[in-house]
């Protein structure tokens, strides 16, 4: 007696995958998601931490310039921005609170009545300066460290260290350093004229701040708008204090850069013109 088989149709056909294997799936998705979880925290974690791992395994540079570049341009953007919130100065002596924040008097009189001294009339140089002494200690750790590197690659490295120049020019602020590399291996090769370079607006805020400044110490006050006609890119706010103290604040629009500072000029003492009966 022969044994019927019997045929199931596509409708009939019993859903054995989906009875013997649901855990089984589900495990592989899980799995899935946390090995592509792994990779993406790897790959932060590398992104992140590039530098010190290509330090502590010995992986040299692609070039010396790059790494000087790299080593510093965080610190230097950090000076830049701290030194534009603040009216120039990294510890500013005659400023004023402004939400949190030491506002340097770029012009300043004690009196009333009487327009303001100008307190930096090279703000330019002064800004290039307060940058360089920010910055300089970070240079020098940032030399060593190259050095370093390339000595664990097995070069002999000779480095004569050099003077650091800051410059704000347009649209960039320059640290030029004058240092003079010599690696050998096989081959000699020499490095010189090391630079950093930030994109920042920096030179043409700090020079609207100075003339801003010039018509404070002249006039006893400036107009905001006439410099928006000339500079349609820049938002300049004026804010008076009731000590008679201007908070003026210059952003680039686009980039949303800023420089802020302080000015008294031409104040009045509290209720100048209010009769009482």
């Amino acid at each position: 007696m022969s044994e019927e088989v019997k045929v199931f149709s596509k409708r009939e056909r019993p859903a054995i995958s989906a009875k013997i294997f649901p855990k089984f799936r589900g495990g592989q998705v899980t799995i899935f998601i946390i090995l592509a979880l792994v990779v993406v925290v790897m790959g932060v974690m590398v992104y992140m931490f590039w530098p010190q791992i290509k330090s502590t395994v010995g992986i040299a540079p692609s070039s010396p310039y790059e790494f000087i570049q790299t080593c510093l341009q965080e610190d230097m953007q950090n000076a830049v921005d701290k030194i534009s919130n603040q009216g120039g100065s990294v510890n500013p002596e005659y400023y004023y609170l402004y939400e949190n924040t030491k506002l340097e008097y770029l012009c300043y009189t004690n009196e009333y009545y009487k327009t303001c001294a100008v307190q930096q009339p090279l703000l330019v140089a002064h800004i290039e300066s307060e940058i360089k002494k920010e910055i300089e200690q970070k240079a020098k750790t940032c030399f060593a460290d190259l050095k370093a590197s390339y000595e664990k690659q097995g070069f002999t490295v000779n480095m004569n260290q050099g003077n650091l120049n800051v410059q704000l020019l347009p649209k960039k602020v320059v640290a030029d350093f004058n240092y003079n590399l010599v690696l050998k291996k096989e081959a000699s090769e020499t490095f010189n004229s090391f630079k950093v370079v930030l994109n920042n607006n920096l030179y043409e805020l700090a020079n609207i701040a100075k003339s801003i400044t010039d018509f404070e110490a002249t006039y006893g006050d400036s107009e905001t708008t006439t410099y928006m006609d000339y500079y349609p890119e820049m938002k300049i706010e004026k804010k008076k204090q009731s000590d008679g103290t201007k908070i003026y604040i210059i952003t680039e629009r686009e980039t949303e850069a800023k420089f802020q500072f302080a000015s008294r000029s031409l104040a009045w003492p509290g209720g100048y013109g209010i009769q009482t009966e």
